[in-house]
């Protein structure tokens, strides 16, 4: 079965070498239990470690049922390790924190046959466990966790036994339990290969090997022959096992690292809880900082709206007498007659000229102070201020310079209170004037409240009210916003030839394009949103190192544990998934609890603070993709350290 010639192994202390193997030549058959013997450092930990594929020789060769196992890549060594070989250590390497039914299951998950779990039951019964296959390590006696540990070995029917001091830590009644066992398997066909240093132990071999210095001093048989009764020398092949493909990491696989990640992170409750904190509060940044950001924009665009879409506004200018500034208009006004005018210009839609002042408004025995505005029929259209009450002024109360009024939403709750405005009449400026619908409500943009004016018809505000004959500003709807630079240039002509102007005297009147005002206000939301989703990622980011930092403590904690599930059959690959998932769960279940935090710290701001918020699910998108990318990327380089430990190296590690 094993055939070993001329094996050599030199391990090397930074500049100090130390040969442990010296040549040597072994051939062991199917079905022997043989003891390798010798004091400490004489090379038969080393010589065991090779026969089980766990190191590999320096020089020299090894076919395993004629199969050379010197040329072959650490994951088939892995696959061999899993389904072949089954390894007794005599610290026992049990996983602390789980039972001891899910410690036989282990091989299962890298042979992908968790579905098989039942057959680590009945490894566990035929050693006398049955009654505790749901104790963990530490509610069991020395002798009992060897067992165990034997039951693990069993579980993928290996064909050979490699036992490293099985009984070293075990007093001589577990001793004898566990040599008991270890002579039942010979007896039932096992190949029994194992370490120790004591004769007693040696005796129920039926091979000794002696080693001294690195070489084989004796090789005796002893109590009947080279090889155990009953067993057979049969035909093997490797073959299936090491075949290209064999062991893909697959659904199966994916979910049985799932189910290892979840418990090494239940496992560890405080630690990952501090892991996941640093996620948590980032995701919770995150959606708090986008859903304000999200908020603000909505309300800008709502306040946009109310200024409509696809305007110019004309205002008279003022100019400069001695360098000092004259209030606007006091050389250009403008009248009916220009609004009129400019309503015939080409892609022109809708005209509304605008007169404003102060006023008092009185109702009974209430009296509220307001902006006056009159304006013309297309106001409510142009402005988006369609009456949420009753109606708007029409042409026929423009042109009978009607006494007729639109009040605002705080105009009506300071005068009328709860009761319904429509209809009633309201004096202002002594002048009875009669409420025919209440405006939409606009809110406040910053000092000036939109809610607080009443609009009235442009000719009555000027004849009636305000004593002008002229209007503050004319508002110009453009058809489409491709026509907004050709229809200002037309206004512009229109004014000089209208007003007797010099093309050159700018400053006498100004054209106000609301679409660039809209889309500075835009642009600035956009980069206040950038600014504090890149504030919040920061956190993120900060959250990410921590995992990191987290996970490669775990490595070195876990260092031994690593060792054994290479020794059992885990590849590299399996390693580095298992922690690369478990950093994943741990930052998705940060973020997923951070996003609940980040919406509800959005919703407190929006009604205690009376800020606007709005928590969208691009934001949650987002904030959670992003809490997967940092599992993947700061635990990369942890799971990548994990999955290249030598599992020499990692089980001795202390």
């Amino acid at each position: 079965m094993i055939e070993l010639k001329g094996i050599t192994k030199t391990y090397r202390t930074g500049k100090v070498a130390f040969q442990a193997l010296h040549g040597i030549d072994l051939s062991i058959a199917q079905g022997e239990f043989v003891a390798i013997m010798g004091a400490s450092g004489s090379g038969k930990s080393t010589l065991m470690h090779i026969l089980g594929c766990l190191d590999r020789p320096d020089a020299g060769s090894y076919t395993f049922f004629g199969q050379d196992i010197t040329v072959l890549s650490d994951d088939q060594l892995a696959v061999l390790r899993n389904h072949v070989a089954g390894f007794v250590f005599q610290q026992f390497h049990l996983l602390p924190r789980v039972s001891a039914l899910e410690n036989a299951e282990l091989p299962l998950i890298y042979a992908g046959k968790h579905h098989l779990k039942q057959r680590a039951r009945e490894k566990l019964a035929d050693v006398g466990l049955a009654a505790k296959a749901l104790n963990r390590p530490n509610e069991m006696s020395g002798g009992e966790q060897q067992r165990v540990a034997i039951a693990r070995s069993l579980t993928n029917d290996p064909i050979v036994i490699f036992a490293d001091e099985p009984t070293g830590n075990l007093d001589t009644k577990s001793q004898n339990e566990i040599l008991a066992v270890l002579e039942r398997l010979n007896a039932q066909g096992k190949t029994v290969i194992m370490v120790t240093h004591e004769d007693d132990v040696a005796a129920h071999a039926k091979r000794v090997i002696r080693m001294r210095d690195g070489a084989i001093v004796s090789d005796t048989a002893a109590g009947g022959g080279a090889a155990a009764a009953g067993a057979a020398d049969t035909p093997y092949s490797l073959r299936d096992y090491l075949s290209p493909g064999r062991r893909l990491f697959g659904r199966a696989h994916f979910l049985d690292h799932v189910r290892q990640a979840f418990h090494a992170v239940l496992s560890h409750k405080m630690r990952s809880i501090l892991s996941m904190l640093g996620i948590l509060i980032g995701v919770a940044a995150v959606i708090a900082m986008v859903a304000l950001g999200e908020g603000a924009r909505e309300a800008i665009a709502q306040a946009l709206s109310s200024m409509g879409t696809n305007l110019l506004m004309v205002r008279p200018g003022s100019m400069r007498l001695h360098g000092v500034a004259l209030e606007a208009g006091a050389v250009t006004r403008f009248t009916l007659a220009d609004a009129e005018a400019m309503a015939k210009l080409e892609h022109v839609s809708r005209v509304s000229p605008t007169v404003r002042g102060r006023g008092q408004a009185v109702y009974q025995n209430k009296n509220w102070s307001t902006t006056l505005q009159g304006a013309g029929v297309n106001y409510a259209q142009m402005k988006s201020s369609v009456p949420a009450v009753g109606r708007f002024f029409t042409e026929d109360d423009v042109r009978g310079r009607h006494k007729v009024a639109v009040i605002g939403r705080t105009v009506a709750r300071e005068l009328f209170g709860d009761q319904n405005p429509v209809g009633e009449t309201v004096k202002i400026n002594r002048i009875n004037v009669e409420v025919i619908g209440v405006l939409p409500e606009k809110g406040a943009t910053g000092w000036f409240d939109q809610d607080d004016m009443v609009v009235i018809p442009v000719t009555t505000a000027m004849y009636r009210l305000l004593g002008k004959d002229y209007v503050d500003s004319i508002d110009v709807e453009v058809e489409e916003q491709t026509f907004m630079d050709s229809v200002e240039k037309s206004l512009r002509d229109l004014i000089v030839k209208r007003q007797r102007l010099d093309p050159k005297d700018e400053d006498k009147f100004e054209i106000r394009n609301m679409e660039d005002l809209q889309e500075t206000l835009k642009s600035t939301t956009r980069t206040m949103g950038t600014l504090l989703g890149f504030i919040a990622a920061i956190s993120l980011l900060v959250g990410g190192i921590g995992i990191m930092n987290i996970m490669l403590v775990s490595v070195t904690e876990r260092t031994r544990e690593i060792g054994l599930r290479k020794a059992i059959g885990a590849r590299a690959k399996d390693i580095m998934h298992q922690f690369l998932i478990e950093s994943v769960v741990m930052t998705i279940t940060g973020g997923v609890i951070g996003m609940a935090i980040g919406a509800a710290a959005a919703v407190a701001l929006s009604r205690v603070a009376g800020w606007a918020t709005r928590v969208s699910a691009g934001s949650i998108v987002i904030a959670i993709g992003f809490s997967v990318a940092v599992g993947l990327v700061f635990g990369l380089w942890p799971a990548k350290k994990a999955a290249n430990l030598n599992p020499i190296d990692a089980l001795r590690y202390e």
